[in-house]
C-alpha cells in the first residue's frame, strides 16, 4: 500500500499543474464549454488512477520481468542470441509502450490515415529494435559511446536530406515517445545485467547508460526510411473534429472503452508471451514469484486502459481546445507564456526525472547536486515548447533550424564531456518526453497549429516533442562539462597543495 501511495503522489504532483493551469485559463481567459470541462476533469481523474495503477504494475511485474532477462543475457556466452533476444525483445517493448500509440495514433488522425497508426508503430518498434541490439553489441564490444551517436546522427541527418519536413518532425517526435515507462525500465535492467559482467567496475557504471538514447535514434530511422519507402511529398493534415461538447460524459468514455481495452491487451500480449517463454525455457520460477508477476501484468493492464481512456476521452481534446483558444487570442503573450509554463511544471513531475537526477548525484558522489539538475531539465523542456509555439507564430523557423544545431552540438559535446555524462544526457532526452508530454502538451500545439494559418498542420503541429527530447541532451552533457571542469580543478588544487607542502 505505502508503493502504491507513493506511485499515486508522484503522478498527482504530474497530472495536477496541468489540472491548475486548465482551470485557471478556464475562469480566466480561455473558458471552456461545460460539458467539455467536464469530460476533462473526469479524463483528468482517469489518469491519475490508470497511471498510478499502470506504474505500480511495472515496478511489480514489467520491471522484474526486464531485470530478470538482462541477468540472463549477462550470462549468455553466445553473442548470436543475445543480440537476437534483443532484437525481438526491442520489437516488442516498444510495441507495448503507449505513449509511442498515443503519438501514432495523432498521427494517423491527423493525416486522414495516411501514415496510418499501426504502420508507425510498427516501424518504430523495428528501427528501436534494431539499435537497441547494436547498442548491446557497444556494450559487449566496448564501442565508445561518442562514435556510436556521431555514426547515428551522421545517418540521420543524411536520410534528413532526402526525407520531407512532415517525416523528419514526426520522426523525431518518435524518438522521444517510444522511450517511456515500458521500455527504458527494460532497457536498463538489460543493459544493467550485461554491463555488470564486466571487471572494469567504472566501465561498467559508464555502460549502464546510453542505451536507451542509442535505441531512441532507431525510432527516427525507422519513420525516415518508411517516409522514403511510401514515397509521400506531402501529408496532408487536418484535425478531426471534437464531438466531446455534443455527447454526455457516459457516451464520450463507453463508446472508446472496448477499443481502448483491446488495444491495450494486443500492446502488452508480446511482453507476456516472451515472459512466459522466459520461464518455460530460462526462468523456471516457483509459483509464488509467477504469481506475483502475473498479477503485476493484470494490474499494469488495467491501468493502461483507465490511463488511455482518461487521455482519449477529454484530457487530449481540452489540450487541443486550449492551444486554439490562446492562439486565436489578439496578443500572442498568453500562448507562449503557458507553453513555458507547461515545460516548467511537467518535466519537474515525471518520475523518472527525478530517478535520473539521483543518480547523477550519486555517481558524482555529490558535486553535480540534484536540484541543480532539476533545474536544467526544467529550463530546457520549458524552453522546448516555448520554442515549439514559437515556431508555429514564426513562418520563417522552421524545425530543422533547432534540430541541426541543437543535435549537432549534442555530438560535439560528446568528445569533450565524461563517457558517463554521454549516456545519461542521451538517456535524460527519452526520460523528460513523459506522459504529459506526449498527451497534453502535443495536442496544445497541435492545437495552436491549426489556429495559425501561416502553420502547417502536419510538419509545425509535429516536432515539439523531438524538441523536448534534444534540449535536456545539451543541458546535461554543459552539466558533465561544467563537472569535468570542477573535478580538473581540484585535482590541480591538490596538486599543488602536495607541491607546496
Amino acid at each position: 500500500m505505502s508503493e502504491l501511495i507513493a506511485k499515486l503522489k508522484e503522478v498527482l504532483a504530474s497530472v495536477l499543474p496541468v489540472t491548475l493551469i486548465v482551470l485557471t485559463l478556464h475562469f480566466t481567459i480561455s473558458p471552456l464549454e461545460s460539458s467539455m470541462l467536464n469530460a476533462f476533469l473526469l479524463g483528468s481523474l482517469l489518469v491519475i488512477i490508470g497511471l498510478t495503477i499502470f506504474l505500480f504494475g511495472i515496478d511489480q511485474g514489467l520491471d522484474p520481468v526486464g531485470h530478470y532477462i538482462g541477468n540472463s543475457l549477462g550470462h549468455s556466452k553466445g553473442l548470436a542470441v543475445v543480440l537476437t533476444i534483443c532484437l525481438i525483445l526491442g520489437f516488442f517493448i516498444s510495441y507495448a509502450e503507449p505513449d509511442l500509440h498515443i503519438l501514432a495514433a495523432q498521427v494517423g488522425s491527423v493525416t486522414s490515415g495516411q501514415f496510418d497508426k499501426t504502420l508507425m508503430v510498427v516501424v518504430v518498434s523495428l528501427g528501436l529494435g534494431t539499435m537497441m541490439t547494436l547498442g548491446m553489441l557497444r556494450i559487449i564490444k566496448s564501442v565508445r559511446m561518442k562514435y556510436v551517436f556521431t555514426a547515428a546522427y551522421g545517418l540521420i541527418f543524411i536520410l534528413s536530406l532526402f526525407s520531407t519536413s512532415d517525416f523528419i518532425a514526426i520522426a523525431f517526435d518518435a524518438s522521444g515517445a517510444t522511450t517511456g515507462a515500458i521500455t527504458v525500465p527494460f532497457m536498463l535492467g538489460i543493459a544493467g545485467g550485461i554491463s555488470a559482467m564486466k571487471k572494469d567496475s567504472r566501465e561498467s557504471e559508464a555502460d549502464s547508460f546510453g542505451l536507451v538514447g542509442i535505441s531512441s535514434t532507431g525510432a527516427i530511422l525507422g519513420v525516415l526510411i518508411a517516409g522514403m519507402i511510401l514515397g509521400i511529398d506531402k501529408l496532408e493534415g487536418k484535425l478531426p473534429d471534437v464531438t466531446i461538447a455534443r455527447q454526455t460524459l457516459f457516451e464520450a468514455y463507453s463508446s472508446k472503452f472496448f477499443t481502448i481495452a483491446l488495444d491495450a491487451f494486443i500492446s502488452l500480449l508480446p511482453i507476456i508471451i516472451v515472459y512466459i517463454i522466459y520461464q518455460v525455457f530460462v526462468f523456471k520460477h516457483n509459483k509464488r514469484q509467477v504469481i506475483d508477476i502475473s498479477r503485476g501484468l493484470v494490474i499494469t493492464f488495467l491501468g493502461l486502459v483507465l490511463f488511455l481512456l482518461g487521455v482519449n476521452g477529454g484530457f487530449m481534446a481540452v489540450g487541443t481546445q486550449v492551444g486554439i483558444q490562446l492562439a486565436g487570442m489578439d496578443s500572442q503573450i498568453p500562448v507562449l507564456l503557458v507553453a513555458l509554463l507547461l515545460g516548467l511544471t511537467t518535466v519537474l513531475a515525471e518520475p523518472a526525472v527525478h530517478v535520473l537526477t539521483n543518480q547523477v548525484e550519486e555517481v558524482t558522489g555529490g558535486s553535480v547536486r540534484r536540484i541543480l539538475v532539476l533545474l536544467f531539465l526544467s529550463v530546457a523542456v520549458g524552453l522546448s515548447i516555448f520554442m515549439s509555439v514559437l515556431r508555429i507564430l514564426m513562418p520563417g523557423l522552421k524545425l530543422w533550424m533547432y534540430l541541426v544545431p541543437g543535435f549537432g552540438l549534442s555530438v560535439l559535446l560528446s568528445f569533450f564531456v565524461p563517457e558517463l555524462f554521454v549516456g545519461m544526457a542521451f538517456d535524460a532526452g527519452g526520460v523528460a518526453s513523459g506522459p504529459m508530454t506526449a498527451t497534453f502538451s502535443l495536442a496544445f500545439v497541435q492545437g495552436v497549429a491549426a489556429q495559425i494559418p501561416t502553420a502547417d498542420l502536419v510538419s509545425d503541429g509535429f516536432g515539439m516533442i523531438a524538441i523536448v527530447a534534444m534540449m535536456p541532451i545539451v543541458a546535461l552533457e554543459i552539466l558533465g562539462a561544467l563537472y569535468q571542469a570542477k573535478t580538473r580543478k581540484a585535482k590541480i588544487a591538490v596538486e599543488m597543495k602536495n607541491i607546496g607542502g
